[in-house]
This record gives structure tokens, C-alpha cells and sequence, in this order.
């Protein structure tokens, strides 16, 4: 799988007047990425750490967890992103528009593959810190890991395998089992 990126000078208006191809589209610091579909590992991770979020974050209200494909919007940019899962806190729920976010979610999420792992461990890493994200993971469903960054007054970076908690600003609201998220012998 290949990520195609150009440096053509395109705006977010030309990329919604493309037919609509399967492709993920995303567009960041004015450069188009189109993205492939991802691969069936990658689906079976994302959903079981969905479930797992929705479980933790939605079942108790803490807000509202959404998947891909969404449009993020960070108001005042051209920069347009579709994470794999993101989170917006019931206190922030005016973000939510329409047909995007507007504005920075309190939890982006991205599982690795081969054609996005250089833009999201760099690229987007650094966007999301930039644009108010409060804490970003990096799936990596070939280690089994997850590496959490939370940015803010305090930033920081850890590495999980096993359990990874789940926050909200300080305080803890719950844990997710990466052994299930992981978890091969659940492929079918």
C-alpha cells in the first residue's frame, strides 16, 4: 500500500470535487495525502479499540467517540485531517458540526501502516500539538504497542503494551486491555 503525496498547489474545495474513489483524502499544511484503504488487521484493531473507547467514554457520557471516515477541521487553517478514531469530551460537544469537527478533538487516534507510519509518527504528530489536541495515541499493530502523547503545559510521552489508561485532562477514567485490542487469535 502507497501514500501519494503532491505538492501541487490545491485547495480543500478542489479535493471535495473529487469523485468519490475509496481513498482517504487529508490535507495539511497545504499538501494533498490520499491514503488507500487500510489493511484487514488495521480494521480488526481499530474496531476492538473502538468498542473499548466507546465502553470507557461513552457508556459513562463523557462525550462522543467517532471513527473514520471523519473530517477534523482546525478553524483559522487549511489543514484537514481523518483520523482512524477521535474523541470529543461532552464538555467540548460544540465542536461537533454537521458534516466535521471543528476544531481540535481531546483524543486523535492512528493505527500504523506501511503507507502512513513516516506522516503520522512526524507529520501529524506535530500538527496535533500545534492545533490543541490533548492527547494523541499511535497504534502500532505490528508491535502491539501504543505510544500516547499529551501535550499541554506539561507535555508528555509513554510507551504501553498490556493496558493503557484513559484520561480525561488529569483525571483517570478507565483502562483498555491492549491484550484484546491485539489480541490475534480473535482473526477470524
Amino acid at each position: 500500500m502507497s501514500t501519494m503525496q503532491t505538492t501541487a498547489p490545491t485547495t480543500w474545495e478542489d479535493v471535495l470535487r473529487m469523485p468519490d474513489d475509496g481513498n482517504r483524502y487529508e490535507f495539511i499544511g497545504g499538501r494533498l495525502y490520499v491514503t488507500p484503504a487500510p489493511v484487514i488487521r488495521h480494521h480488526r484493531v481499530s474496531e476492538r479499540l473502538q468498542s473499548a473507547l466507546r465502553r470507557v467514554l461513552e457508556a459513562r457520557g463523557h462525550g462522543e467517540v467517532f471513527y473514520a471516515p471523519v473530517l477534523v477541521e482546525f478553524p483559522g487553517t487549511s489543514d484537514r485531517v481523518q483520523p482512524d478514531i477521535l474523541f470529543v469530551s461532552s464538555e467540548r460537544r460544540a465542536i461537533i458540526g454537521e458534516k466535521a469537527v471543528l476544531g481540535a478533538p481531546d483524543l486523535v487516534v492512528e493505527i500504523l501502516s506501511p503507507s502512513t507510519a513516516h506522516r503520522d509518527r512526524g507529520i501529524k504528530l506535530h500538527l496535533y500539538a500545534r492545533r490543541g489536541v490533548r492527547e494523541y495515541w499511535i497504534v502500532d499493530p505490528n508491535e502491539d504497542v501504543v505510544d500516547a502523547w499529551r501535550f499541554g503545559d506539561d507535555p508528555e510521552h509513554q510507551r504501553f503494551a498490556g493496558e493503557i489508561p484513559v484520561r480525561l485532562g488529569a483525571e483517570r477514567v478507565g483502562k483498555i486491555d491492549l491484550h484484546e485490542v491485539f489480541s490475534r487469535h480473535l482473526d477470524l
